[in-house]
């Protein structure tokens, strides 16, 4: 299932996904700021760590996996993720 990102909470480390999550709140109503009462369907957040990355390739929710690549010209070898289903990088 593919769905779009709405907010990222990075402080309490939850994101909230369009279509995804929702519970109902009942709420009253209350005439002074003009709002009626009625169920109501809220999206709740979710936690980033129960998010999968979408693998371009497949079209699916993939997991993920590090490795790191071989130094070129001198430099350190770099530390990237990779997804566990195809091998291909996700950072380049």
């Amino acid at each position: 299932m593919s769905a779009s990102t709405a907010a990222i909470v990075l402080e309490s480390g939850k994101v909230l996904i369009e279509g995804v999550n929702r519970a109902k709140k009942h709420q009253r109503p209350n005439p002074v700021k003009g709002q009626t009462g009625g169920i109501i369907d809220k999206e709740m957040p979710l936690a980033i760590s129960n998010v999968a990355l979408v693998n371009p390739a497949t079209g699916k929710g993939d997991r993920i996996g590090f490795k790191f690549l071989q130094a070129q010209g001198g430099q350190a070898p770099r530390k990237v993720r990779f997804f566990k289903s195809n091998g291909e990088v996700v950072d380049v």
